[in-house]
């Protein structure tokens, strides 16, 4: 009966059948439905030569066409800045970003998945949650970063709660729309042998809300990841985003672009750790 509702369907992690049909996972989640490993020689051969070609090409089409350095800078100039005397500044900095991102993001999510428990436990929290969640959600917790900024400084505070905001209220959607896809006979057929609902939740409803649960994670840190940068270039001071807003003040696009291609890195590292860990934890749905 539930399998005829979309909204029912359980999303599975790295089942390639079904892959492309709707499912949320972690697979298809951005339209990688064949996944992210890699399986031969092969492969990795001709992921390594298009990445070749692209730098190379970019780099030889920048050189003759001499493009100036404070429009595009060439991938080896780009490339040079990390093995210059800007690589401390520029780590410094970096870990700035990663203290904000994590701190906000721990206290985002667990309130957000706290929440999500509650308000499929008891349907009467819902309604009442509901209405300050979708204000979250809807909000671009950037715009709030001024105000933030005006009340608690220009330190860690404004920066850790923008990312708590911004990051909270996707785990709980997620989170929630998971423990909600549920299998009533299992539950039937625990509560006959006198499971308790304790038992229930942590041994039924959170096992099989696990793919969500993780996309939902997954969805959060990079929402944080993104707040957490918009933050650090409204507030200055310290922080890549702050660096982003020095550098292209005063035309240093090689720093600048270095700054991004780190981003881009930690992005994608939260992607794959959380693909990683999704195969661990509902790895059995495949």
């Amino acid at each position: 009966m539930t399998d005829k509702v979309l909204g029912d369907r359980i999303p599975e992690f790295g089942k390639k059948a079904d892959a492309g049909k709707g499912e949320a996972s972690m697979a298809n989640l951005s339209g990688l439905s064949g996944g992210i490993s890699i399986q031969s020689a092969r492969e990795l051969v001709a992921i390594v030569a298009v990445a070749v070609l692209i730098v190379g090409g970019l780099e030889f089409l920048l050189r003759l066409f001499d493009v100036p350095a404070y429009i595009m800078p060439t991938p080896s100039s780009i490339a040079g800045v990390f093995v210059s005397s800007e690589v401390p500044v520029i780590a410094t900095h970096f870990g700035h970003t990663l203290l904000e991102l994590f701190v906000g993001y721990a206290i985002g999510a667990s309130i957000g998945m706290l929440l999500a428990a509650i308000i499929t436990q008891f349907p009467f929290a819902e309604k009442i949650v509901a209405p300050y969640i979708l204000l979250l959600v809807t909000t671009p917790m950037l715009a709030l970063v001024p105000l933030l900024i005006l009340n608690f400084g220009f330190g860690y505070a404004p920066r850790i709660i923008a990312v708590a905001l911004a990051s909270g209220p996707m785990v709980m959607i997620n989170s929630a729309t998971g423990l909600r896809r549920i299998d009533f006979g299992k539950i039937a057929l625990a509560r006959s042998y006198g499971a308790s609902t304790l038992q229930i939740f942590t041994r039924i409803r959170l096992p099989m809300a696990m793919p969500m649960v993780i996309v939902g994670l997954m969805i959060g840190a990079i929402f944080g990841l993104i707040t957490a940068v918009g933050a650090e270039m409204a507030g200055g001071g310290f922080g890549l985003g702050s660096r982003l807003t020095t550098y292209s003040s005063v035309i240093r696009m090689p720093e600048f672009f270095a700054c991004i291609l780190i981003l881009a890195l930690l992005g994608i590292l939260i992607y794959l750790f959380f693909f990683w860990l999704g195969k661990r934890l509902a790895g059995w749905e495949s």
